[in-house]
């Protein structure tokens, strides 16, 4: 049988389509009336439009094509998110998978879905704000802060750096995943570390905002004030990278954390820009939020195989899916696996995933650095 969209899910695609490609916020249109609603948050972290969107879309296609379906990104603006949901109940839709850009906020989605009989699953990041969502898929978000501070102190330990100094920028306080990713890494590294000048933390997960952080960070520091940079994402480690490139830090002296393994990140670890990442798969996510959303659409019940956790929101134990993530680095040293080993063995950025990571148009030196590391 030939796989195809419904006609609606194709003009609803089409609609939001080139708003969020060039990184503006999509209408809140194509509601996906009797089908499935995907509500992303962003654009500011690169995985959503390469990764999680057309992962998730593949599997509906494979599983139930004939299923109405729209996509939506918020843009990083909560209340446009809150629209964008808005239209999709008015428009009748089954199944909301929602990232919330706003995890207390999203609340209200839950609550207003749930009184029209729509299943929400919570894509990602955890929905609190007193709702009770039927689903939550995500990694295990506490392990990635752990794996984070783990390797950091790994490394430090390896530089002979006893209390290392460390500035410390966290993801949103508004994304309850920011706040484990904190609890973990701080699992790992307090008592072993001091936090210089003070702990922070990007408003909305924008790299611009790490930057800043960073750049007030060295202004009361110097330079030669600190000694590594905990950053919770790969979007927060690139704005810490430019403010530290431009304060001229030797950034190859300052191991630095990341979490995405976004094309960008894995060729600054390469480079010695930054130490690690932490890679999650985000194929077996989107497949399983797909997986769910297509038996709850089509009026069946979910394979019970699938859900292996419960979560607390605050308000209920949320049946989840919890998935397992990696620490990675150039060489798999300090219990990580390596850039070859893992977003390369899995052609993380496509068939051509080499030829990405190691483009010598992106930095002269990457052709060294693949060569160096056995990226091939």
């Amino acid at each position: 049988m030939k796989l195809r969209f419904s006609v609606a899910g194709l003009a609803a695609i089409a609609i939001v389509a080139g708003a969020c490609s060039s990184g503006a916020t999509a209408a809140p249109s194509g509601a996906a009336g009797g089908g499935i609603a995907l509500l992303l948050p962003s654009v500011d972290a690169a995985r959503y439009e390469a990764a999680d969107r057309p992962d998730f879309e593949a599997k509906i296609k494979e599983l139930c094509p004939t299923v109405a379906y729209a996509y939506n990104n918020a843009g990083g603006v909560a209340a446009t998110q809150q629209q964008q949901a808005e239209a999709a109940i008015t428009n009748g839709a089954k199944v909301l998978v929602l990232d919330a850009q706003d995890g207390d906020a999203a609340g209200k989605i839950v609550t207003d879905a749930a009184a029209k009989g729509i299943k929400v699953i919570s894509y990602d990041r955890l929905i609190k704000g007193g709702s009770k969502p039927d689903y939550y898929i995500s990694f295990d978000n506490e392990s990635v802060g752990k794996l984070q501070g783990t390797a950091l102190l790994a490394k430090l330990t390896a530089n002979g750096k006893a209390m290392a100094k460390v500035v410390w920028i966290n993801g949103s306080p508004k994304d309850n995943n920011a706040l484990l990713f904190a609890k973990g890494a701080h699992s790992a590294l307090d008592g072993k570390v001091t936090i210089v000048p003070s702990e922070t933390a990007m408003a909305n997960w924008k790299p611009e905002e790490a930057q800043q952080l960073m750049e007030a960070a060295i202004t009361s520091l110097g330079k030669d004030g600190f000694d590594a940079v905990y950053v919770a994402n790969d979007g927060g480690a690139g704005g810490a990278y430019a403010a530290m490139k431009s304060n001229g830090v030797d950034v190859t002296t300052k191991p630095m954390t990341g979490q995405d393994a976004e094309l960008s990140a894995v060729q600054r670890i390469l480079l010695g820009q930054q130490y690690m990442d932490v890679y999650k798969a985000i194929k077996p996510e989107a497949e399983a939020a797909a997986t769910l959303a297509c038996a709850l659409a089509t009026g069946k019940t979910p394979d019970a195989a699938l859900v292996n956790s419960k979560v607390n929101n605050g308000t209920i134990d949320v049946p989840s899916v919890l998935l397992v993530p990696i620490a990675i680095t150039a060489d798999g040293a300090n219990g990580t696996k390596s850039i070859q080993d893992s977003v390369v063995a899995d052609k993380f950025y496509g068939a051509d995933s080499v030829a990405k990571i190691c483009d010598a148009k992106v930095d002269a030196g990457l052709t060294a650095a693949c060569a160096k590391f056995g990226v091939k």
